[in-house]
């Protein structure tokens, strides 16, 4: 039966219709919030997936372009691979849904959501977080929520909640924070330089924004909501524990895992499984569990060992930071390259300038954002982890931790004004054990220095971790986590800024949310190692951008012409300025309102150009003297090009000082000689003299 709620969120209204459409997934809603429209759709397998050791959740955010009233482009005219904001949607949707599934549920569920309309001011991306929300509430899929999301923007020092367009493109904050009913349990944002206390403010506005939603969705779970299907649990028998820790007492294990370096913990436990596979080679049912039995037993050895004896694997106090060292230069010939390494993660990132007309177009649902001028690329090859499989292309993850520290080194960028160059950072993982994207963060502020970007501020990414007891207050906050500490702890909550305030914040975690204490913990010891990073570490190896690109870069000249004259330049059919391009080797780029770039490696080609294009764009005047090419000769004098597409005659009077019987006698074809503008003659053309050039 078809039912429909309103609440206003916002100063709009969010509705929710249940019971219209899609009426065979376990649980489907029609969001509307404003006129901004998404069909959400929770679906579960009937049966779980043979052979895994995972719960194999899929979330998908489904752009449409009709959704804003456009065809899609290229040959086929559909929707193609899901955009980068597609991927960025998926992600942060699922951060938040995934830790209230039980943890031995190994049944497929698949969260669809689908744009059907876009209100730019009513954030489609929010809708289809909130819609996933109440879909798997309602749904009989077993599931902890409802949850609620809200996005804050800060303008002109004044939080706004779900900002709209105008209001999210004067923000200085955008920030997402999704919420259970107690706690925060996801934290998403990008930031110009807020300061910690401010941003705490915000996390906690939008958690008490989000109790109002979760409160309007308790009321629709209350009358539409199935009853949860029982599920076959994969939990590890308890006797196996017990058989396991007979084998293997719990000193034995520690004494495994606990050490500093990656492939030695992974060796001796290999050891310890296969001392265990033989033990219980005659139970195949044992056998079948002794993976995750063996994996949770390393969680809880782990957990303990910190939690209650503060003892990390690696040694490491709590608060301590693993080995740091950074270097600039180390790749030749590129525009700029930078390498950051922390215990066993290493970062290279080579950055590449170019000029604007190589920025990324984008082609999506914002009508805000068609293009981009700084990307940030980040690649995670199977050797950074002593593996081996062929390469893909990046997946989610890759995507995801690419656009991470590219928000965070977004606010300390120049201007095109101050800098007018597109520019791509590539980070290239050599060694990953731990938090790779905030060294990618401090290796390409360092790359971007080398390059001779005028960055505004060093931006140095740290990333801190949780292990939780029994109780709200029993926890611990561990700065800078490994990759074992990521694993088998609650939470993996990256901060990258400056000495200012915040640029980026990333929050997973695998429990029920986090308390304000403990997210206020996380900000100030992120805080505390940040600044350590960039004064101890990388200012020392670069402490400024360089006051000029490198000699392969590309240099730009800028200049402004006349916007009526910008057809002068091009000419027919190009015909102009591709001349200008081929006799001096530069790119040109031409902006509608007269702004022109010369981009070359070669100093003389540039200055070339830009004589050219002055000189096309300068409209003759008795008394200019031009410089020009004999391209033509005639009995009665010789044209000269002053510039492609500009031409002017030279009387054979007008020549040389002396009687000229015969033009080739003192000019010839490609001769470059300057001559002075006359005037017009008596049939209004321009007519120019060599022989009154002033010495």
């Amino acid at each position: 039966m078809y039912k429909k709620y309103e609440m206003e969120l916002a100063g709009r209204t969010l509705r929710v219709d249940v019971g219209r459409v899609a009426k065979q997934a376990n649980g489907a809603v029609l969001m509307h919030y404003g006129d901004t429209t998404v069909l959400c759709c929770a679906t579960a397998s009937e049966k779980p997936r043979e052979g895994i050791d995972f719960f194999p959740l899929s979330v998908e955010y489904n752009e449409r372009m009709y959704s804003v009233g456009k065809i899609p482009g290229g040959f086929n005219k559909r929707e193609g691979k899901a955009s980068e904001n597609a991927i960025l949607t998926d992600r942060v949707i699922d951060r938040p849904m995934r830790p209230l599934f039980p943890k031995d549920y190994r049944n497929d569920v698949t969260l669809e959501n689908l744009v059907m309309a876009v209100d730019q001011d009513c954030s489609p991306e929010l809708t289809a977080m909130l819609g996933a929300s109440i879909a798997t509430s309602i749904s009989d899929i077993p599931f902890d929520g409802p949850i609620s999301t809200t996005q804050v923007g800060l303008v002109d020092g004044e939080f706004v909640f779900n900002p709209t367009a105008e209001q999210r493109a004067a923000s200085d904050l955008a920030l997402t924070v999704a919420s259970t009913k107690e706690k925060v349990i996801m934290i998403e944002a990008g930031a110009n330089e807020v300061p910690e206390d401010r941003m705490i403010e915000a996390i906690f506005a939008a958690h008490e924004l989000n109790q109002k939603v979760i409160a309007f969705f308790d009321t629709i779970v209350a009358e539409c909501g199935k009853e949860k299907h029982e599920y076959q649990s994969f939990a590890v028998p308890q006797e196996l524990f017990d058989a396991i820790r007979e084998i293997v007492p719990p000193e034995e294990m520690e004494e495994a895992v606990f050490t500093d370096d990656k492939q030695t913990r992974e060796e001796n436990i290999r050891v310890l499984t296969d001392k265990l596979a033989e033990a219980f080679a005659d139970n195949e049912e044992w056998l079948d569990k002794l993976g995750e039995a063996v994996y949770q037993y390393q969680k809880k050895t782990v957990r303990k060992m910190i939690l209650k004896d503060h003892k990390r694997p690696d040694g490491r106090a709590i608060d301590q930071i693993r080995p740091l060292a950074a270097e600039v230069d180390l790749i030749p010939r590129v525009h700029g390259s930078a390498m950051f390494t922390r215990g066993q993660t290493q970062i290279c990132t080579v950055t590449t300038l170019a000029p604007l007309s190589e920025a990324q177009r984008l082609d999506g649902l914002d009508e805000a954002a068609t293009s981009k001028r700084y990307m940030h690329h980040y690649n995670f090859p199977s050797y950074s982890v002593g593996e081996t499989k062929p390469s893909r292309g990046p997946g989610r993850r890759e995507i995801g931790h690419g656009a991470l520290a590219e928000r965070a080194l977004l606010p300390v960028l120049p201007s095109e004004t101050e800098f007018p160059y597109a520019i791509r950072t590539v980070s290239e993982t050599f060694e990953s054990n731990g938090s790779t994207s905030q060294a990618s963060v401090c290796a390409s502020s360092m790359s971007l220095m080398t390059a001779g970007v005028p960055i505004k501020a060093a931006v140095a990414g740290i990333s801190c971790g949780l292990v939780t007891g029994e109780t709200d207050d029993d926890y611990l906050v561990l700065t800078d986590i490994q990759g074992l500490e990521d694993f088998f702890g609650d939470m993996d909550f990256k901060v990258a800024g400056t000495h200012k305030g915040i640029t980026a914040i990333q929050m997973d975690i695998k429990i029920h949310g986090l308390t304000r204490p403990i997210i206020e913990e996380a900000i100030a010891a992120t805080r505390k190692a940040r600044l350590h990073i960039i004064d101890d570490v990388m200012n020392k190896a670069i402490a400024e951008p360089r006051p000029e690109v490198g000699p392969y870069a590309p240099k730009i000249i800028q200049m402004q012409i006349d916007p009526q004259k910008i057809g002068d330049v091009v000419g027919q059919r190009g015909k102009t300025i591709n001349a200008i391009i081929e006799q001096t080797g530069v790119q040109i780029d031409i902006e509608d309102d007269g702004f022109v770039s010369i981009c070359g490696t070669d100093k003389e080609g540039m200055d070339k150009a830009a004589k050219l294009i002055h000189t096309i764009v300068t409209d003759f005047e008795a008394g200019q003297v031009f410089e020009g090419k004999v391209v033509s000769i005639k009995e009665f004098g010789a044209f000269l090009e002053f510039a492609p597409g500009k031409e002017g005659l030279v009387h054979i009077s007008k020549i040389a000082k002396q009687r000229v019987n015969k033009v080739e006698d003192v000019l010839a074809l490609g001769d470059v000689v300057k001559a002075v503008c006359l005037g017009k003659d008596k049939m209004g053309r321009f007519s120019f003299s060599i022989r009154d050039v002033a010495e």
